[in-house]
């Protein structure tokens, strides 16, 4: 006891079998008799179907099941359709155009869904899918973000002519008008936030099976919060009770925001299960997963900052046009570019803000949440307008950022938009982050890269971000008659180590060992409920069920333990695992008391048998997780080629449960704004063809392409929850997105070469540098 509890760096215990290849992913499940499904897709970004034939498909060897739009079963599923309502510019409710599990009259992006085949192997199902006969009339299509909403562009929508979902506005617009009329400086910039996608390293899948025996479905699925995966399945697109599904999620090899939508394959399986009679598999190759997988981010957006001549932030307005996609179907697709506009306020003191958003259909797959879901988007629009005003003012970034930074004694303060801070100390995270990567002789360092032919550059971001807030979340701690107990969770691991972290609550508030408790989650049969994980909110908002659970199980083995040793229920202290008597040496452990629940002989009258307590935590909250990232590159004027050669963070996630876990989320947090900002893009030309379509063309960074990360804490702990954390999760891409772009631009400075939109690849910057020396 103590030495895995909270603040220790204990090892994930997951990690020995997941390497051994010991995982129960959703392939790895076989269940007799399964078959396998298969999604033909369209070939067109934007076309009418005209007519589809399947008969010959029908009647190809092993196939049991062909299922198109107008089939009668398919016709009576459902749809998706958001819950959270939007406006139109004109007040109006938003345009919503909900997804068909299969495509009826009109398909509008390539990979959308025009039948289902289902054969008893993957090779037949492909097979009978090439002989479904699909007479397409090609329409035109837009897939450009800012092409969308221009004057004449292709309509996706006939109910939709100008191609606008929703527009939202934010912030004082008057106040920032009357700062901006009143400003010395005006600072302009725009900013191109690129598509990318997840490539998680497990494609998504699913596993239906329908027990007549219960009239039932269950089904196994690469998701992130299986109780709402099952809500979605049974009330909006079978609708049924709840009960009559389980969802499953076991092993999940990475989620980001992209498996936390319900996917038409997962109630296409499910339908054909109970159809054929039979178990029905479905999984992504990883091919189809570019076409079909939810991408993310898309935004192009215009911000201007005023500032007086002293360098006075004064007011900050954004105006963005986000690519929704083909559908406007459900909260995911507005979330990421309205929910976590707060975090355009940053660190800074900034008083007036407005914001505008446009949700822009387009003939592409839909955008949805990825790593920080909008918060890596803000954090690089604010860091990148401040960075550009620090080099038309000709002061340094640095003393800037630090003469407009809220000071810790502030708190709480209230943003020009949205977030209310209640903690931390911003300035402290600038000035160790920039100590510790030696800030203030980088002109010597850029002078010596020189020599050797290459630009140097430096970026700093000190950003913050909300997570956490309002979901509520449980926990279940269920002792058996030998004292040894499980804990089920409602949030989902999908590669953050929870059953680590979540002993090491246990390990703090109940001082037992985590040999002694068995851990569950992500089975809907099992956990009472549950809102999942995402958001950098599980360890604040897990955890605190936990400690809620924790308190329970403390008052009612305070009284069995009061009974027991014959003494006051006032008399009774705990403490790491053993209650007793004050002032004495009688004691009794906790493992005795939970064993003693379950002799009725043994407890007071009014005591009911049993050992099981639930937490319950509402969610509280936001909490606000913050640091600052400075890096460092080096770009070879020959090739365009960028290499980090020093990158620092100091964060600030609250209460750190494990500093060895906190490091690897923050370090793959960064991992992939490196990859956005340096490589990673959707390639999407101009008829909607789909250029990365693997990853010979799709790029993701590996490990020679950082250097070692120097990563730190400025521990300043919420008050928000009860154990007083902030959230990691986003942490890492939500500083390196922006700290990386202003490194490599503020490398090209040098030469007066224009400003590179991400993804900065070797050819996008060997041509700016061109563009400079011509």
């Amino acid at each position: 006891m103590g030495q895995n509890g909270i603040g220790q760096p204990v090892p994930r215990e997951e990690d020995p079998y997941l390497l051994r290849g010991e995982g129960r992913y959703v392939d790895d499940v076989q269940l007799v008799g399964t078959t396998i499904g298969y999604v033909l897709r369209s070939p067109h970004a934007h076309a009418e179907i005209r007519s589809i034939d399947a008969k010959a498909a029908r009647a190809a060897p092993g196939t049991h099941l062909v299922l198109t739009g107008k089939d009668a079963e398919v016709m009576a599923l459902g749809v998706q359709s958001p819950r959270m309502p939007r406006k139109r510019r004109d007040g109006s409710p938003a345009f919503v155009c909900p997804q068909f599990v299969l495509a009826r009259d009109r398909v509008r992006y390539v990979g959308d869904y025009v039948a289902f085949v289902v054969a008893d192997t993957l090779a037949q199902a492909k097979d009978a899918a090439e002989l479904i006969a699909v007479d397409y009339e090609a329409l035109p299509a837009v897939i450009s973000t800012e092409d969308a909403i221009a004057p004449g562009a292709p309509v996706i929508w006939d109910d939709c002519p100008d191609n606008q979902a929703y527009f939202h506005e934010g912030g004082d617009k008057k106040a920032v008008e009357a700062a901006f009329a009143g400003a010395d400086h005006i600072v302009t910039h725009m900013m191109v936030i690129n598509r990318i996608t997840t490539n998680s390293m497990e494609p998504r899948g699913c596993l239906a099976e329908y027990d007549t025996h219960e009239d039932r479905y269950v089904v196994r699925c690469t998701v992130q919060a299986p109780h709402r995966i099952r809500n979605i399945l049974a009330t909006q697109i079978f609708g049924l009770p709840e009960t009559s599904f389980r969802v499953i999620a076991d092993n999940v090899g990475g989620g980001f925001g992209m498996k936390g939508g319900c996917y038409p394959e997962y109630a296409l399986a499910a339908l054909a299960s109970r159809l054929v009679g039979k178990p029905v598999k479905w999984m992504s190759e990883r091919s189809e997963g570019l076409l079909s997988d939810e991408q993310a981010r898309d935004n192009v957006t215009t911000a201007q900052l005023a500032l007086d001549n002293d360098g006075n932030f004064l007011a900050l307005r954004v105006k963005t046009v986000a690519a929704v996609g083909a559908h406007n179907n459900s909260d995911r697709s507005s979330g990421p570019q309205i929910a976590n506009l707060g975090v355009l306020a940053g660190t800074y003191t900034t008083p007036a803000i407005h914001v505008e958003v446009i949700g822009a259909l387009t003939n592409t797959m839909m955008t949805a949440h990825y790593r920080g879901a909008g918060r890596p988007e803000a954090a690089y629009v604010i860091e990148t307008i401040v960075d550009k005003a620090a080099r038309q003012l000709k002061i340094d970034p640095v003393e800037l950022r630090r003469r407009n930074t809220i000071p810790a004694d502030a708190m709480p303060f209230k943003t020009g938009l949205v977030y209310i801070y209640d903690s931390g100390d911003f300035l402290k995270n600038l000035d160790d982050c920039t100590t510790n990567g030696d800030y203030d002789n980088f002109p010597a360092r850029r002078a010596e890269s020189l020599t050797r032919g290459k630009l140097r550059g430096i970026g700093v971001s000190n950003t913050i971000e909300a997570s956490a807030a309002g979901m509520l979340e449980t926990a279940q701690i269920r002792f058996d008659m030998s004292g040894t107990l499980t804990l089920l969770m409602g949030t989902h691991d999908h590669g953050q180590g929870h059953a680590t972290t979540f002993k090491q609550v246990l390990n703090d508030t109940l001082g037992v060992d985590s040999e002694d408790v068995r851990f569950r989650y992500g089975d809907t049969d099992q956990v009472t409920m549950g809102i999942g994980t995402f958001g950098s909110r599980s360890a604040a908002c897990g955890g605190s069920a936990v400690r809620i659970a924790s308190d329970k199980i403390i008052a009612k083995g305070t009284r069995i333990a009061a009974h027991i040793l014959e003494a006051a229920d006032s008399d009774i202290t705990f403490d790491g695992g053993t209650f007793t008597v004050a002032g004495t040496d009688r004691s009794i452990a906790l493992r005795d008391v939970a064993k003693a629940a379950f002799l009725p002989a043994r407890l007071p009258k009014d005591i009911e048998p049993g050992f099981d307590e639930t937490g319950v935590y509402d969610g509280g909250k936001p909490t606000f997780p913050n640091g600052c990232h400075l890096c460092e590159v080096e770009i070879d004027q020959v090739t365009g080629v960028v290499e980090i050669v020093n990158y620092v963070v100091v964060d600030d996630v609250g209460t750190i449960i494990n500093p060895l876990l906190l490091k690897g989320q923050i370090l793959g947090g960064i991992a992939q704004g490196v990859g956005q900002a340096l490589m990673e893009d959707m390639a999407i030309d101009e008829h909607g063809q789909v250029l990365t379509g693997s990853f010979m063309d799709y790029c993701m960074p590996r490990a020679d392409n950082f250097c070692a990360v120097d990563i730190a804490s400025n521990v300043v702990p919420t008050a928000t929850n009860p154990l007083g954390v902030k959230g990691c999760g986003e942490a890492g891409t939500v500083g390196a997105l922006p700290a990386v772009m202003i490194a490599v631009n503020d490398a090209l400075s040098a030469l007066g070469a224009p400003y590179v939109q991400m993804p900065a690849t070797p050819e996008k910057i060997w041509r700016a540098i061109r563009s400079a020396a011509a």
